[in-house]
């Protein structure tokens, strides 16, 4: 299907507009909205907040009657049932819009090709495609729990250049800079869950919260301690603050009494979480994208398990020396031939640390055994 410049101006606006959303719409995908005549918006928007409207209501209230013979770029397809609003499909078919052009088709069940069908039905032009690779990254979170039935998991790290996550006493604060430390709150807004390990809570004591510098919006995320025999549940400042926090334990694992927390069980082994059951749990309760603020041990355990997706890596020109601990416990690699290989994606500076976005490209089906706790 051929796409003009115009298509493509049209749909790189839609992006854009959906991307205001990163840190409001979970557990929704982020959606934009551009209605136009040729190269001429009269009206755009985009989905603002869970339960509230859709990018097309906002973007056809704009344009009011200029939406008639107009086309609509939107970056998912429309909607077609009612959920805690009504379906955005109809919405346009009401305002009269010519043409319809989406970047993807929406996998959700209860969309999934009949919000193209409902358009079609009603006379409307429908094309899907334009721009789908960008699309479908704006939404990877989203695409994960829904084609994967887990969220998407993102590993953040702060390191040497040596390589090396803490001191052997443990101690990691702070290996990276201020401007870093500042760069990673934004990247934690945009997850539906900090998730860390009780290693982590009892050496550190992190709070796992957002701390943004501006008014930006954000929907705090889930805090989620993975915790065998919930030595944490009472103490810590992840249990302080307006932040929900969840805690994962195992089965026989018993909470002390009085203690009021959010709590899940999940199979354990031999001490070790089935960190498959952990991500399906959390996919369940509605999170698209889990940032993981953890030690080696765990780290090393979801990287061996092959669902890690991608890896936030801070290097500070800094050393730590051999006795230090490394980014990843547990990987078992001999030889070679089992090396994990790294996919960057993006690197950037961040005031005098290097940002380097990586996706693993392939992961040896032994290297550990499956998850610490």
């Amino acid at each position: 299907m051929a796409f003009t410049a115009t298509d493509h101006a049209m749909m790189a606006q839609a992006l854009r507009l959906a991307e205001r959303g990163a840190y409001t719409t979970r557990p929704n995908p982020m959606v934009g909205c551009v209605i136009a005549h040729g190269d001429e918006i009269v009206g755009e928007g985009w989905h603002q907040r869970a339960g509230e409207p859709h990018a097309e209501v906002f973007a056809l209230r704009a344009a009011g009657d200029r939406a008639r013979g107009a086309t609509a770029y939107v970056t998912l397809e429309p909607c077609a049932h009612t959920g805690r609003t009504g379906p955005c499909a109809d919405a346009l078919i009401a305002a009269g819009v010519a043409r319809v052009v989406a970047a993807m088709r929406d996998p959700f069940p209860q969309v999934d090709g009949a919000g193209f069908e409902r358009l079609k039905a009603a006379g409307i032009a429908v094309e899907s495609g334009l721009m789908e690779t960008q699309a479908r990254a704006r939404n990877r979170g989203f695409l994960s729990r829904v084609e994967r039935g887990r969220p998407w998991l993102r590993v953040k790290l702060a390191t040497s250049l040596d390589g090396r996550s803490a001191l052997a006493s443990g101690e990691s604060k702070w290996i990276s800079g201020d401007a870093s430390r500042l760069d990673v709150q934004h990247w934690r807004a945009r997850a539906g869950a900090i998730v860390t390990g009780a290693g982590t809570v009892l050496a550190d004591d992190p709070s796992l919260t957002v701390r943004l510098e501006d008014d930006t919006p954000f929907v705090a995320p889930l805090r989620v301690v993975l915790d065998p025999g919930l030595a944490t549940v009472a103490r810590g400042r992840v249990r302080e603050g307006d932040a929900p926090t969840l805690y994962i334990h195992a089965p026989d694992a018993k909470p002390p009494r009085g203690i009021q927390a959010q709590l899940a069980a999940v199979t354990v082994r031999e001490g070790r979480f089935d960190l498959e059951a952990v991500l399906r749990l959390l996919a369940e309760r509605g999170v698209n994208e889990i940032q993981l603020e953890a030690g080696a041990t765990l780290a090393g355990a979801f990287l061996a398990a092959g669902l890690v997706d991608e890896v936030l890596l801070y290097v500070a020109p800094v050393l730590l020396g051999e006795r230090a601990r490394p980014m990843f416990d547990g990987l078992a690699i001999d030889t070679m031939s089992q090396k994990l290989n790294m996919a960057i994606v993006e690197s950037r500076y961040i005031g005098q640390d290097v940002r380097l976005l990586m996706r693993p490209q392939d992961v040896p089906a032994k290297t550990a055994a499956a998850a610490g706790g």
